[in-house]
């Protein structure tokens, strides 16, 4: 068997990153940017107000007489004429300063009466102004691409001109569930059948990870049933099935896969939970078969479908990110491969906690809730006691 960290290098080697494409920038966001972006304009545009307040000119603060008010710049409106030296106007912030002034003076700072402005505070030449291009310049580069694009992202983008962006759409994922004991949520499980709960998780986790889930449906324990499923399947960038991929009589996902020219690159990683994961090709199309066991159905997709699926999405960073923390309980472990184990990290008493969930079986959906990383077991290590540091997988 494979060992996990040479598994996922074929895995990230075999999937490429999709084809980029251009969208409204209003559309852009959770996506990542595939062509660089450079500013259309400078930012601001003028000289502006950073204040509401009078804009004269910085060297007629120096005088003590007043200074005549012969007009206002609005945000929107502005004013077009020039001030003289002596003189001033009324403006708001984000208004244009007018030709002949450079300097605001605060609203606070200052006294109207009978259209004549008396200041009362001590001015600095070019206080409160907010300088053309002083945040960018036209044909600056502004955002690198591969940065993944939110809301303060998009942001910067729209204030630059910039109404379409090039980015990396979001994976298409085909989700299979395989075997006749499988039945749809909102019926009432008989003897020997469950809830399809695996479709719910990888719906749910493919969405909060960027990607649009496209349920395909249940394939039944025979290659007919299995063969429909899969040429559905086809139009998604990546196809997942859960269960069916091991070696039991009814395990009949590989036997369908064959009819459709699957290449396959591995099978079975020394690993728990997940041992009979599957990996290929079908076409150019990536393929996973995840065991059917709920745990490790959601494990085998976090530590290779969810990286896969970063790099595809075009994000430059696609490994899992760890952490390192302290043991808050001695774990026990059997057998040669590497281990799984759901767990809870946070950060308490200047340090990571990591604290294992109960309910570890592979068949147990009560392991995956509330938990937020993987600790990482290797093989062959025995246990960890208590107060040990380990390294666990953050699930983003």
């Amino acid at each position: 068997m494979l060992p996990y960290d040479e598994a996922l290098q074929i895995v990230l080697k075999t999937v490429q990153p999709l084809t980029p494409c251009e969208i409204p920038t209003a559309d852009a966001g959770g996506l990542v940017l595939a062509e660089s972006a450079h500013a259309q304009w400078d930012m601001p545009l003028c000289d502006n107000s950073a204040m509401d307040g009078y804009a004269i000119a910085g060297q007629s603060s120096v005088s003590d007489s007043p200074l005549q008010i012969i007009g206002a710049s609005y945000a929107g409106h502005p004013l077009s004429e020039t001030i003289p030296t002596g003189q001033s106007i009324r403006i708001t912030t984000g208004a244009a300063l007018p030709a002949g002034t450079d300097t605001v003076i605060p609203l606070e700072d200052a006294k109207e009466e009978n259209g004549q402005l008396q200041i009362q505070a001590p001015v600095s030449a070019g206080q409160h102004v907010r300088h053309q291009g002083e945040e960018f310049q036209s044909g600056e580069l502004l955002i690198q691409a591969g940065t993944l694009l939110q809301a303060g992202e998009i942001s910067l983008l729209a204030c630059a001109g910039i109404a379409r962006v090039k980015v990396y759409p979001r994976p298409r994922v085909s989700i299979i569930s395989t075997g006749d004991e499988l039945i749809e949520l909102g019926e009432k499980p008989g003897p020997g059948q469950i809830i399809n709960s695996n479709l719910h998780f990888l719906t749910a986790r493919l969405r909060e990870c960027g990607c649009d889930p496209v349920w395909i449906g249940i394939g039944k324990d025979n290659t007919a049933s299995l063969d429909q499923c899969i040429t559905q399947a086809m139009d998604a960038d990546l196809i997942l099935t859960t269960g069916g991929v091991s070696v039991g009589e009814k395990d009949q996902v590989q036997d369908a896969l064959a009819n459709h020219s699957f290449e396959k690159i591995f099978w079975k990683v020394a690993i728990k939970p997940g041992k009979p994961v599957l990996f290929g090709l079908l076409g150019e199309k990536p393929f996973l078969g995840l065991p059917g066991n709920p745990a490790a159905t959601a494990a085998t997709f976090e530590v290779f479908a969810r990286p896969a699926l970063k790099k595809m999405a075009g994000h430059t960073d696609y490994h899992l990110q760890k952490r390192s923390g302290v043991l808050t309980g001695e774990v026990k472990n059997k057998g040669d491969r590497q281990r799984f184990l759901w767990c809870h990290l946070e950060w308490r008493n200047d340090q990571y906690e990591v604290t294992v969930q109960s309910h570890q079986g592979s068949g147990q959906n009560r392991s995956i809730q509330g938990a937020n990383a993987l600790l990482t077991i290797p093989a062959g290590t025995a246990q960890i006691a208590q107060g040990e540091q380990v390294e666990v997988l953050l699930l983003e």
